[in-house]
């Protein structure tokens, strides 16, 4: 992308190294990534909002393509993402963005605006999973309600084990994993059972969406990196729901629009469409300005449906 005038840098920040690419002038926009992505996930977004007057910043979070990469589960708690994403805008001397999530970076984005509310002008926060926004709940943790509600070949449960999933991504295939994850249109519950993770004998097809040259670039930066930091996310789950006790009840107190695919998992979790469209999203989020519901759009809308 640096044909199309896009910079990097890679930018000291809270311990490690956050590798960020940019482009424009103006009101700064923070794009925040989810998995298995990338900054390069935002590559539209990027260039279009530096068409529009706004400086667009889309880093690599911890564990992810250039950044850096800490060993130990522990290193990717909120505590930790949202501190690189704070790190970084004050090394860049930012004092406020506009806020844009997708799926594990919206997660993230929803505790910048908990922890950090004065830092954050609005918040776009797309395809949440699991949930758009749901207030702790002190009696349950989130990996033991999957469980309960999936069983253990769900994903989020799969993942749990450290190295396991690791290596079933290894014997399928950096690629091959990729593909799968992007091509996926189901909105049922996402379950990755160890039978899945065999080599494939052929190559399955990219959406109209992704081109090779886009899949090339993010297996080569998944290739370098590993899966560990990213799955490490989810391995931080129970870990941040117990770093989340101070905030119980806390409610997001910042403008915000949320955008999710009539075909994303993420709508389709139980009681996830009341939640959103018969108020209790706008009791937990009470800047709530907008809810958008593209039709025919699965999880990667940001790729998918890029304008």
């Amino acid at each position: 992308m640096e044909e199309h005038g896009i910079s990097h840098r890679t930018v000291e920040v809270n311990g490690i190294s956050i590798h960020v690419a940019e482009k424009g002038e103006g009101p700064v926009v923070l794009l925040v990534h989810g998995f298995p992505e990338l900054w390069y996930s935002w590559r539209h977004q990027i260039l279009g909002l530096a068409a529009r007057g706004y400086r667009a910043l889309a880093p690599d979070l911890r564990g992810y393509g250039d950044s850096s990469a800490p060993p130990s589960v522990a290193s990717y708690s909120v505590f930790h993402i949202v501190g690189d994403l704070i790190a970084l805008l004050d090394a860049l001397a930012i004092p406020q963005v506009f806020l844009v999530g997708h799926d594990w970076g919206a997660l993230v984005a929803w505790y910048v605006c908990l922890f950090r509310p004065d830092r954050v002008k609005a918040l776009v926060n797309l395809s949440v999973a699991p949930f758009p926004f749901l207030p702790r709940n002190p009696a349950e943790k989130l990996v033991e309600y999957f469980r309960s509600l999936y069983g253990d070949d769900y994903y989020v449960c799969r993942f749990q084990e450290p190295g396991v999933i690791e290596a079933d991504f290894d014997r399928l295939g950096t690629e091959s994993f990729l593909r799968m994850v992007f091509a996926t249109r189901n909105p049922g519950p996402l379950f990755m059972p160890k039978k899945a993770f065999v080599p494939l004998d052929r190559q399955i097809p990219l959406p109209d969406w992704l081109s090779e040259e886009d899949i090339s670039y993010f297996t080569r930066k998944f290739d370098k990196s590993g899966f560990t930091g990213p799955v490490n996310y989810y391995r931080c789950l129970d870990l941040n729901w117990q770093l989340g006790a101070p905030w119980c009840g806390v409610k997001i107190q910042v403008p915000v629009k949320f955008i999710v695919g009539d075909l994303d998992l993420s709508y389709h979790y139980p009681g996830i469409q009341d939640y959103l469209h018969r108020g209790g999203f706008k009791e937990d989020v009470p800047m709530l300005e907008e809810v958008v519901v593209m039709e025919g759009v699965a999880h990667f809308i940001n790729q998918e449906k890029s304008t």
